[in-house]
């Protein structure tokens, strides 16, 4: 692994200014407020200007096609994150997008992309049921074709449909064959949002986020908005799954995002930081935390581990970087003391808050995209070569 620093060419300088300029312009501390306030991770006065001044076309599109450099692409990718821009949504709209220009037919790709990249169109995920768990292809939505073959009628539900009431349409999983073999009685489809029958409610998570159930009743779906094949669409998903998860080919000039979630995992360094000007700073007897073997022990094992996290690929990134959430952000709390249970913005709170907020964050972070389980288990079985698990009880 090469830690080299990348020295930027003045074209590349340039487009760093421009962006932190931008990002200072759009992402102010009032849209960060509202964002802490909603749990959204959303905010559409940023989103359309990005998608205005070129940034998600940039984004989306392959170097080649015209798109980011790689060097711009790991400026864009850090700067977003240091600017904390309510942003995590555009990566579920950018993917679904991807497989839109694959899949789906001419004129559905002419409707949705160039919306897209304006920022005007949103796209989010409907995969998970609510009692469907991580295994997405015991889907339970059924979609029934009418005999002529030219609309379907959707009923079901769909839980953790993140930014559903921000978007125009919906990447629903549905079951169009009950009777048919696990995996190959599965369609997707693009659906408005707005077609009737469909009704969004709003849930908020432990760390404060908001997310959807989605409930389908009698939604009329036309057949233009299939993605893929009939009963063909776990061969959508399971590339769609793969980018999810962070299954992908590494990038050999060493610049790109290493694994999922390391915007989670840039906050917690953020805290981190923030925790131990803390413990270093002298209290009113003069004296400063960090003087304790303990507090310096804690700290110093928190930043090594949240290191290797940062520096770990694919799904094991994915993977070390919630546990290590998981496992330093009680050691932040601790060392701060009962004040930092106190949230942001909140008179005495110790460091602003910042740990409590990795706290209720690292809980859901081993859930997003599938739990932590689901991805050991694939490690287990698809890098180490290992059987699947048997969970039923010993004879």
């Amino acid at each position: 692994m090469d830690f080299s620093r990348l020295e930027l060419s003045e074209q590349d300088q340039a487009f760093l200014g421009e962006l932190r300029a931008f990002l200072g312009a759009q992402v102010t501390d009032e849209v960060i407020r509202r964002d802490r306030e909603t749990g959204e991770n959303f905010d559409e006065g940023v989103h359309l200007a990005l998608g205005a001044a070129g940034y998600l076309a940039a984004d989306w599109t392959a170097e080649a096609d015209g798109g980011f450099t790689a060097v711009q692409r790991r400026i864009w990718e850090l700067e977003i994150g240091r600017a904390h821009t309510p942003w995590f949504h555009w990566g579920t709209t950018a993917l679904v997008a991807t497989f839109v220009a694959r899949f789906a037919s001419e004129e559905l790709r002419e409707e949705v992309l160039p919306g897209v990249l304006s920022g005007e169109i949103r796209l989010c995920l409907g995969y998970t049921e609510p009692e469907g768990g991580s295994d997405v292809a015991t889907c339970k939505t059924k979609a029934v074709r009418d005999d002529d073959g030219s609309a379907w009628t959707v009923n079901g539900a769909k839980m953790f449909t993140s930014n559903a009431h921000n978007s125009r349409y919906v990447f629903l999983l549905t079951n169009t064959d009950p009777g048919g073999p696990k995996h190959r009685n599965l369609t997707l489809f693009l659906v408005p949002l707005a077609t009737a029958g469909i009704e969004i409610q709003g849930i908020r998570t432990v760390d404060g986020d908001r997310t959807n159930i989605v409930y389908y009743s009698d939604v009329r779906v036309d057949d233009r908005c299939r993605i893929g094949e009939v009963n063909g669409g776990w061969t959508v998903m399971r590339a769609a799954l793969q980018a999810e998860h962070g299954v992908a080919e590494v990038d050999s000039a060493g610049l790109q995002r290493l694994a999922t979630m390391t915007e989670q995992a840039l906050l917690t360094a953020e805290a981190l930081d923030a925790v131990a000007a803390v413990a270093a700073a002298p209290d009113a007897g003069g004296r400063r935390r960090i003087e304790d073997a303990s507090v310096a022990y804690r700290l110093g094992r928190s930043a090594a581990r949240l290191e290797a996290a940062l520096s770990t690929p694919g799904m094991f990134g994915r993977v070390a970087i919630a546990a290590t959430m998981r496992e330093i952000a009680p050691d932040m709390m601790d060392v701060l003391g009962a004040a930092a249970a106190l949230p942001v913005e909140t008179e005495g709170a110790a460091a602003d808050g910042a740990a409590e907020y990795v706290f209720r964050l690292a809980g859901p972070t081993g859930i997003y995209g599938g739990t932590l389980e689901v991805f050991r288990n694939m490690i287990a079985q698809q890098v180490l070569g290992l059987p699947r698990p048997v969970y039923s009880p010993p004879r």
